[in-house]
C-alpha cells in the first residue's frame, strides 16, 4: 500500500503566488473604483480592504500560512476540538428545546423528537414554560438512562432540579442519567435582576457527582449578553468569567478542581455569521483551557459547548427566511466543534413552534449530520488560515474583557454596578446603526421585504412579563425590531384606512438608466411597510401620496432634476427624496447606500401621516 506524503503539494504545478503580485493586481481593482491611485504604495493596499470587528479584531484581506498557530485535535488548548485525529466521529448532541406550558402538549412533542433525530431534550421551566408540577407528565415516555435531558428553570433551578432528580431516583435512573440541571445563578441575575444562590448550584453539583455520576448540575450561559446586543468576545468573556465563579463556588463545597470542571457546561449562541461563529466556539475551548492550566486542573478538562441558533438574528417579518440563518448557524455549530446543538424553529418569534417548524429544525441537523457528513471530520475550519487567526484574535479580545470583568469583583459585582450592561449597550448601538444603514443586511427586512406576506399564527408563548410586573436584567434586543417596529406602524395604518403609506418614484429618463435606482428606492421604503409606484414626474398629481423620491442617473439628474422637484412641489409634494447622494435644487435629501434607512423611512411615515 502505498503511504501518502504527510503534506501534499497540491499546487506544485502551479506559479509560486508573489503577495507583491496579488497587491498590484488588486490596486489595478481598487483604481477603478477611485478607492486607491497610482501613487497608493503596495504595502498600503492591504489596509484599504481591511475591516474590525465589533471587538477590534482585525479581519484581514488576505490570510497565508503565517496566521496559521500550531496545534492538533484531541491536544490541550483544545481549539481544534476535543476530539483526537482519527478517532471515530458520532457526531454532536441534536438537542431539541420545549416550552410548552402544557405538560401533555410537551410530552407528546418531547418523544416525536426523540423518535425522529432528537438524542437529547432541553426543557424550559417555570414562569416562561412548562409548570414545574408536569415534569413527570412531560418525561413519562422519555427512557432517562437513554436520552440526556437539560433543565432551564431560572429562578425555580432548585425546585425542577429537586422534582426531576426525584424522578430519577424513583424511576431507579440514578447511576445512567445524564443531562444538565441546569443551575445558572448568574445567568439569572443577568436575565432578570434576580439574585441567584451560588450556595444553592454548589449544593447539587456536589449532589450529582456523589449520587447522580452522569448529570451535571451548572450552566455557564453567555447567551444573555448576546441576546443584550452583546459582540462575540463580550459574550465569550462574560460566560467564562461565569464559569471562573462556578469553579470557585465548587471548590469551595468540597469538589475537586477536575470534579468542578465536570459539572460545568457552557451555553453560546450561533449566528448567522459563519466564520465568526465557528471562531467563538473554537476561542471557548482556548479560553477554558487557559483557565484549566492556571488553575492546576489535570487534562480532560476541556469545555463542554451547547451551541444554540441566535434569538436575536430571528425575525418576525418573512420567518421563513430565518430556516436559512438557523442552517448557516447549525453547520457553524457543527464546524467549530460544538458538543451539542440546538436549532431554534423558524417561527420561534412568532410564539410556540408547531409541528412542521420543529420538524425543519430537528431535520436541519439530520441533514448536515448524515447527509452532509459534517460531523465526520475533525475541526472542518483547521485548514482555514482565517479562521485560524479570528480564532486566536477573538480568544485575545474575550480575555481581555474577561479580565476586566475579574477586576471588578467578578461577573455578580459587574453585573451589578453596570458594567457589563454599559458595555454591551455601546456595542449594541454600533450594531444598531449599522443595521439602521444596511451595512448589516437584514434579507426579507431590510432588504427584499415582502409586503404581501401572510404571517402564521402561532399560540403566544408564556412569559414572565405577563403579570404586568417590571422585570430587571440585560435587556432583550433582536436586529430586526427598528423595521419590524416601522412594519408594523404601515400595517396600523393600512387596516385603519385600506391602504398602506405610499410613495411616488419619479423615473427621469430611458428605463435602463432609471432601474437600478428606481429599484434600490423601492427596496428601501417597502423595507418601512411603504409600497411604491413609478411614473413620470408629470403623473404624481394623481399618485395619491404627497412623498416622491426621484430616481435617474447623475447625468440625467444635472440635466433635469431641479425641473422634475419644481414639478413635484408644484403638483402638491411635501417632500422630495431623490435616490443618489448628490445635491440638487428642490430635492430635500438623498436616499442611497449606507444612508440612515430608518431615519429616511420614520421622516417619510409622519410626512404621510401614518401614526406612531
Amino acid at each position: 500500500m502505498t503511504v501518502p506524503p504527510e503534506e501534499l503539494e497540491l499546487a506544485a504545478a502551479f506559479p509560486p503566488a508573489e503577495r507583491d503580485r496579488w497587491r498590484e493586481m488588486v490596486k489595478g481593482v481598487l483604481r477603478r473604483s477611485g478607492a486607491a491611485t497610482e501613487d497608493t504604495p503596495l504595502d498600503e493596499i492591504e489596509g484599504l480592504l481591511a475591516r474590525e470587528s465589533y471587538d477590534g479584531v482585525p479581519i484581514a484581506a488576505l490570510y497565508t500560512r503565517d496566521d496559521a498557530p500550531p496545534g492538533r485535535p484531541g491536544l490541550a488548548p483544545y481549539v481544534r476540538e476535543v476530539r483526537p485525529d482519527g478517532e471515530g466521529i458520532a457526531g454532536w448532541d441534536v438537542r431539541q428545546r420545549h416550552a410548552h406550558p402544557d405538560p401533555a402538549v410537551t410530552r407528546a412533542a418531547v418523544l416525536a423528537d426523540l423518535e425522529n433525530g432528537a438524542t437529547s431534550i432541553w426543557l424550559r421551566l417555570g414562569d416562561t414554560g412548562m409548570p414545574v408540577a408536569g415534569l413527570a407528565e412531560a418525561l413519562r415516555d422519555v427512557l432517562l438512562d437513554l436520552a440526556p435531558v437539560v433543565l432551564d428553570a431560572g429562578e425555580r433551578a432548585g425546585e425542577a432540579a429537586e422534582a426531576f432528580l426525584a424522578l430519577a431516583a424513583e424511576r431507579g435512573n440514578a447511576p445512567d442519567v445524564s443531562g444538565n440541571l441546569g443551575a445558572d445563578p448568574l445567568g439569572l441575575a443577568a436575565r432578570t435582576g434576580a439574585p441567584g444562590s451560588l450556595d444553592e448550584a454548589a449544593a447539587l453539583a456536589v449532589r450529582c457527582v456523589r449520587d447522580f455520576p452522569g448529570l451535571r448540575a451548572v450552566v455557564a450561559d453567555g447567551t444573555p449578553y448576546h441576546d443584550a446586543g452583546g459582540s462575540d468576545a463580550e459574550e465569550l468573556g462574560a460566560a467564562v468569567a461565569a464559569g471562573v465563579a462556578y469553579l470557585r463556588a465548587l471548590t469551595a463545597a468540597g469538589l475537586s478542581v477536575a470534579e468542578a470542571f465536570g459539572q460545568i457546561e457552557f451555553r453560546l449562541a450561533v449566528s448567522a455569521d459563519q466564520f465568526s461563529s465557528i471562531a467563538k466556539l473554537r476561542a471557548a475551548r482556548r479560553l477554558w483551557a487557559r483557565v484549566a492550566e492556571v488553575s492546576g486542573a489535570s487534562e480532560g478538562t476541556a469545555a463542554r459547548v451547547h451551541a444554540v441558533t441566535s434569538s436575536a438574528m430571528m425575525t418576525r417579518r418573512d420567518p421563513w427566511v430565518n430556516m436559512l440563518r438557523t442552517t448557516i448557524a447549525a453547520f457553524a455549530a457543527g464546524a467549530g466543534g460544538a458538543d451539542a446543538v440546538t436549532v431554534q424553529p423558524f417561527d420561534a418569534r412568532l410564539g410556540l413552534p408547531d409541528d412542521f417548524a420543529r420538524r425543519i429544525a430537528r431535520n436541519t441537523q439530520t441533514l448536515l449530520l448524515e447527509e452532509s457528513s459534517l460531523a465526520r471530520v475533525v475541526d472542518p475550519a483547521g485548514g482555514s488560515w482565517y479562521a485560524e487567526s479570528l480564532t486566536e484574535g477573538l480568544a485575545q479580545a474575550a480575555w481581555t474583557w474577561f479580565t476586566e470583568i475579574e477586576k471588578a469583583g467578578g461577573l455578580a459585582a459587574a453585573l451589578d454596578s453596570g458594567l457589563v450592561a454599559g458595555r454591551l449597550a455601546a456595542t449594541w448601538e454600533r450594531r444598531r446603526r449599522d443595521i439602521a444603514r444596511r451595512k448589516a443586511p437584514l434579507t426579507g427586512v431590510s432588504e427584499y421585504p415582502n409586503l404581501a406576506e401572510a404571517l402564521p399564527e402561532r399560540e403566544p408563548a408564556p412569559s414572565a412579563a405577563d403579570d404586568g410586573e417590571p422585570r430587571g436584567g440585560l435587556p432583550v434586543v433582536t436586529y430586526a425590531r427598528d423595521f419590524e417596529a416601522l412594519r408594523d406602524r404601515s400595517d396600523a395604518h393600512a387596516e385603519a384606512t385600506g391602504a398602506r403609506p405610499r410613495v411616488f418614484l419619479a423615473t427621469l429618463g430611458p428605463v435602463a438608466v432609471h432601474t437600478a435606482r428606481a429599484s434600490f428606492a423601492a427596496n428601501l421604503f417597502q423595507a418601512g411597510g411603504i409600497e411604491t409606484v413609478a411614473g413620470a414626474p408629470e403623473e404624481f398629481g394623481t399618485s395619491g401620496t404627497p412623498v416622491a423620491c426621484i430616481c435617474s442617473s447623475d447625468k440625467v439628474y444635472g440635466e433635469q432634476a431641479a425641473d422634475a422637484a419644481r414639478l413635484l412641489r408644484d403638483a402638491g409634494a411635501v417632500k422630495v427624496w431623490l435616490a443618489g447622494k448628490g445635491t440638487y435644487e428642490g430635492a430635500d435629501a438623498g436616499v442611497y447606500a449606507g444612508c440612515d434607512a430608518i431615519e429616511v423611512l420614520e421622516t417619510t411615515l409622519h410626512d404621510l401621516g401614518v401614526s406612531e
